[in-house]
């Protein structure tokens, strides 16, 4: 399965500029499209889901032209959007058997056999007859990838899975992903970053509409090995004074006080010390090197 996206670009009626020329090729493996709210990233996922069209650029799947031939497409793709309606009185089992149908489904025994064994795999199966309605948010977004997964898709894009859920859900979810993305091609949408460093193979960047940076996530750590410095400060003036003085990529809050991390290839002075770097570092990095531009 190979998902070839080329100078893809959309501008809304409203003036948004969402897609600037972006260019991915996507292969048989979970790929991670990180950034932050606002990126890109959403109106890429509804454009490869043939749900809009893009003013211009290609994309392809597989030799099938994803913008002229969307309903070959269509039954090779699952999809769960980042918002998804179900009918809240309607049972699990009830629901899904009704999108079956919808997806071609048609045979009884056959479309039974699929529904048990989603509801197994996404760990619904004891409330398979309760309404959608009484769910919690981490079981709703099971029974999205239960939905997604109708009819064996080759294709599967979630966007933002794991936006509102506790620890305990969004560990369950991500352990999901990845039994599924073993045999699928999975595009993760997400803003994130632990989502990504934790599933994917490979990943992008994507900030106003533009692809900052295409890879393997181990190959972006290694880039930034020795480089990445932290300290922690004390006051907000001398946090503006080395904001000033140094390439600061991220803040954060330990114990009351500003932890900063630096990028560096030499030591930016007194107080700070070599860490190792992070995915979280890769991201903020290119998009302060964006900002700037």
């Amino acid at each position: 399965m190979a998902l070839t996206i080329t100078n893809l670009s959309k501008t809304y009626p409203n003036g948004v500029r969402a897609l600037k020329n972006v260019s991915l090729t996507i292969g048989n493996n979970m790929f991670g499209l990180v950034g932050p709210n606002g990126a890109g990233k959403s109106s890429l996922m509804r454009t490869v889901a043939t749900l809009q069209d893009p003013d211009s650029g290609a994309i392809t799947l597989d030799g099938i032209d994803v913008l002229k031939q969307k309903d070959e497409v269509r039954k090779l793709l699952g999809y769960l959007p980042q918002e998804f309606g179900v009918y809240p009185k309607l049972s699990a089992v009830d629901m899904l058997n009704h999108l079956a149908v919808l997806k071609g489904v048609t045979a009884r025994g056959e479309r039974k056999d699929m529904v048990d064994a989603l509801l197994q795999q996404t760990n619904l199966w004891d409330v398979r007859k309760k309404a959608l309605s009484t769910y919690s948010g981490g079981m709703k977004q099971r029974f999205g990838i239960a939905q997604a997964l109708l009819a064996n898709p080759r294709l599967i894009i979630v966007d933002e899975p794991t936006a509102g859920l506790d620890p305990a859900e969004r560990n369950r979810f991500l352990n999901l992903l990845a039994s599924i993305g073993r045999d699928v091609t999975v595009i993760l949408s997400t803003h994130i970053v632990d989502d990504v460093h934790e599933l994917c193979s490979r990943m992008a960047i994507i900030a106003n509409g533009e692809v900052l940076l295409e890879g393997v996530p181990s190959e972006s750590l290694k880039e930034l090995e020795g480089q990445i410095w932290s300290r922690v400060v004390a006051t907000d003036d001398e946090l503006r004074t080395l904001e000033a003085q140094h390439h600061v990529i991220s803040t954060h809050l330990s114990a009351g006080q500003h932890e900063i991390r630096v990028f560096s290839p030499s030591s930016p002075g007194d107080g700070f010390e070599a860490v190792a770097s992070n995915l979280e570092d890769v991201y903020f990095l290119h998009l302060s090197r964006h900002a700037k531009n």
